[in-house]
């Protein structure tokens, strides 16, 4: 997804305002407000490069005639120590900027690389990874921009643009059945609802759902939930799935896997700033 500049700016200020605070006392004191210089933007290890966009903003906001320049596209994968960027003009706009520059960067190319460390895991299978909402709060818009860059695909953004009918919602609604007919009288969006059982699947093909999830399945289960449906509505696989299974998960058929470890649980890239 492509981060809308509002959005961004927002983040942006809100991250340089926890850190910066009143000022930067320290970079204050020891660095004249005249003085110029670069600084080269490192990845200190192999993955996939995300989060320059940010990095930049980060900058800018503290000094608009900062200049950055990119020198590799956002999503390159990198295989050892490389320079990504470099940043020049005024050093208290760096050194004040170079921690949340890093943050963002190392965060999100962190788990754009997790991302595709899943995505290589299946590939040749016909099936997609996505992310979940289990996303750092204030971050989701760039957490799933990194998915993408590790190439992975992105499930609903939040609760307005998406369906999704959970155990709790069911036990609201009362069945899986009901759950579907006041979904229908109120929205058009496709309706897609969690089943743990295969009993579920039956009764949510029989309400006509668009998707189904198939919650915390055995790989046994996952691919008689592939037969049953047969095609008939788009099947998502969730819950447990790891690196070490992920391909299993894969090779039963489901359309789709979604994977709450890209952005919960992925460790964030070493990256550095160093002055020229």
């Amino acid at each position: 997804m492509v981060v809308a500049i509002d959005t961004l700016e927002r983040i942006v200020l809100a991250a340089l305002a926890e850190d910066v605070g009143q000022g930067d006392v320290t970079t204050e004191a020891t660095v004249s407000p005249e003085t110029v210089g670069a600084a080269e933007l490192l990845v200190n290890e192999p993955g996939v490069v995300c989060g320059l966009h940010a990095a930049e903003a980060v900058f800018r906001a503290l000094d608009p005639d900062v200049e950055f320049e990119a020198l590799v596209p956002e999503g390159s994968i990198v295989e050892c120590p490389t320079t990504v960027a470099v940043v020049s003009g005024s050093e208290r706009a760096i050194l004040t900027g170079e921690r949340v520059a890093l943050n963002f960067l190392g965060r999100l190319s962190g788990v754009a690389t997790l991302t595709k460390s899943y995505v290589d895991a299946i590939a040749g299978t016909e099936a997609a990874i996505l992310d979940t909402r289990k996303t750092t709060p204030g971050l989701r818009a760039l957490e799933k921009h990194a998915v993408e860059c590790g190439g992975g695909r992105n499930h609903r953004f939040g609760l307005d643009d998406g369906v999704l009918v959970k155990d709790n919602h069911l036990r609201a609604a009362g069945s899986i059945a009901k759950a579907v007919e006041s979904l229908r009288a109120t929205t058009i969006l496709p309706i897609e609802v969690e089943c743990d059982t295969l009993e579920q699947v039956s009764e949510a093909l029989a309400a006509g759902v668009d998707a189904i999830l198939l919650d915390n399945m055995t790989l046994a289960e996952l691919g008689s939930a592939v037969v049953l449906v047969g095609g008939r509505a788009r099947l998502e696989a969730s819950g447990g799935v790891t690196l070490e299974n992920v391909r299993a998960v894969a090779e039963t058929g489901v359309d789709e896997i979604s994977v709450g470890a890209l952005t919960h649980s992925a460790r964030s890239l070493d990256v550095s700033l160093e002055l020229r």
